[in-house]
């Protein structure tokens, strides 16, 4: 008799196995399987971000496009033929370095040759990604900005921003950025601007200001930020890059100075000798001959430094020139930092250019990362406790364990294909994405007991009836929940972007492929053959 049951058993799964629906879950379980990839092995480090005019940028390595797969980023092997295994490791085998010396590194990509020409090579590594989803600010920590322009802009000019931003971000070292346009209900366009482990301020400074420099002799401009009349901007080399030292102290405080040297192009340096060359000669108390204007740099609109112009230079197409600035604290560490971080944003400026237009910020959040990993790890034993929680509900009202199995198989199926969509099209796991996923599985667990209550309660000869008229039901729940998401899309500046898309694709994936296939394994689980 058991022999006989095992038998039973075994045809039925057989069955279930042939059945078109079926194949086509599990065709589409293996699609997500494949675009989540989810890497089994030992996890290393990546090449996360790459500065710009740096020792990494110089010898070709190249920062990782953000439409590059997590699980397909550039892998560092070894510094120098010595294995790297964290980030750690990397960071010990590169300062062990002498400076002015050259070294390799080894990737998945090829083997670079480096030249140390200061401290920073401009590598930001980062752990290598288990796979290819992509967690959102709540669950990675960061800082998320959201910036409306003053101006009104076309698409073109949102996509300039956008791109403009994005160089610039890029140019900082920063890693594991996201930068989209939004808009709400009323046609308002926004800017939203995450950035995993950068500080408020940080992102703040570095997106929300235009960044127009221009450097000035008198009313006429010389040149201006961008690649159109700057061709080179020295950022790493400690030659022709610096602070100043020592720093000099008033009853203020301690204020340092940095300098750096830019390349003009031909264009930029004409006009300097065309600016220049009608100006007339000074002589200071210290018997130095300067002309008599000054060459004034302005940051959106700020006069930030101003340098006299020796008189060699005077007519000639100047090509290089020296920028400089303060940097201010009440103690030289304070100024030393402030130094540098006023010249990497000016730096940034002079690499990038200006914004089309000017930013205002509208709200920034900002999480630290072990916030997030709470987060993460409590949100997952909330819905493994959800999920158990609802099976034993289902389990006291039907009293029958084999229907709690196929239940669980398509809660869990539904929760894989949609991170699968996640992974494929690269959209972030944040907080409003996990809320579509509850709202999806909830609306994916209501339809499998109008599907079970007409299996079982109903006319066991009118089986194919009692599941077409459950579908009649879920027909209409499915169109009701995709028109409610529709205006999600765009409400709250792109901000519920992420709930609405991931409860569509799970109610659509649930219709289309999770409930028919459902459907047809209950039918075979619940017959008496």
């Amino acid at each position: 008799m058991d022999l006989l049951q095992e038998e039973k058993h075994t045809m039925k799964i057989t069955k279930i196995l042939k059945e078109p629906r079926v194949i086509i879950l599990l065709f589409f379980l293996l699609m997500a399987f494949l675009a989540i990839d989810y890497n089994f092995g030992d996890k290393g480090i990546v090449v996360g971000s790459v500065d710009s005019n740096s020792s990494a940028a110089m010898a070709g390595m190249l920062s990782a496009s953000s439409d590059t797969k997590l699980t397909a980023r550039e892998k560092i092997f070894s510094v120098n033929n010595k294995e790297v295994d964290n980030i750690n490791d990397f960071s010990i085998l590169v300062d062990s370095i002498p400076l002015n010396s050259s070294f390799r590194i080894s990737t998945s990509k090829q083997t670079y040759v480096l030249i140390k020409n200061s401290d920073d090579i401009g590598i930001t590594p980062v752990k290598e990604a288990s796979s290819n989803l992509r967690k959102g600010l709540e669950l990675q920590g960061g800082t998320r900005v959201l910036l409306r322009p003053e101006d009104k802009v076309s698409d073109d000019q949102m996509k300039d921003l956008i791109a403009t931003m994005e160089r610039r971000l890029n140019v900082y070292g920063l890693s594991d950025l996201s930068i989209k346009s939004a808009s709400d209900l009323e046609g308002n366009k926004y800017i939203v601007v995450e950035i995993a482990g950068a500080t408020k301020e940080e992102v703040k400074n570095l997106v929300a200001s235009q960044g127009k420099f221009e450097a000035k002799i008198g009313d006429k401009t010389v040149f201006e930020g961008g690649n159109k009349d700057i061709t080179h901007v020295c950022r790493t080399d400690g030659t022709c890059s610096r602070i100043i030292t020592p720093c000099s102290r008033s009853a203020e405080g301690i204020g340092c100075r940095f300098e750096f040297e830019i390349s003009l192009s031909d264009e930029a340096a004409s006009r300097h000798a065309d600016i220049t060359k009608d100006l007339s000669i000074n002589t200071t108390a210290s018997g130095q001959k300067i002309l008599e204007k000054t060459i004034d740099f302005y940051l959106d609109g700020i006069m930030v430094d101003s340098l006299q112009v020796d008189s060699s230079l005077k007519g000639n197409k100047a090509t290089r020139i020296v920028i400089s600035g303060p940097g201010f604290g009440s103690t030289e560490k304070e100024a030393i930092t402030n130094a540098i971080a006023n010249r990497d944003k000016l730096q940034t400026v002079l690499i990038t250019g200006s914004l089309p237009t000017k930013l205002s910020v509208e709200k920034v959040d900002s999480i630290s990362p072990s916030l997030g990993e709470a987060f993460l790890k409590n949100a997952l034993l909330v819905g493994i406790l959800a999920v158990i929680g609802v099976l034993l509900v289902i389990y006291i009202r039907y009293r029958i364990f084999k229907i709690v199995i196929p239940i669980m198989i398509t809660v869990f199926s539904e929760i894989f294909i949609i991170l699968g969509f996640s992974a494929l099209f690269k959209n972030n796991i944040d907080i409003a994405a996990i809320a579509g996923i509850i709202a999806a599985i909830g609306t994916g667990v209501n339809d499998q007991i109008v599907i079970t209550d007409d299996i079982v309660k109903g006319n066991p000869d009118e089986v194919k009836a009692n599941i077409k008229k459950a579908f009649f039901i879920i027909m209409v729940a499915y169109f009701t929940a995709v028109a409610a998401m529709l205006p999600l899309l765009r409400a709250g500046a792109g901000l519920l972007t992420g709930f609405a898309i991931a409860t569509i694709v799970g109610v659509t994936g649930g219709v289309l492929i999770t409930r028919p296939a459902f459907s047809v394994i209950m039918k075979h689980l619940m017959s008496k053959d």
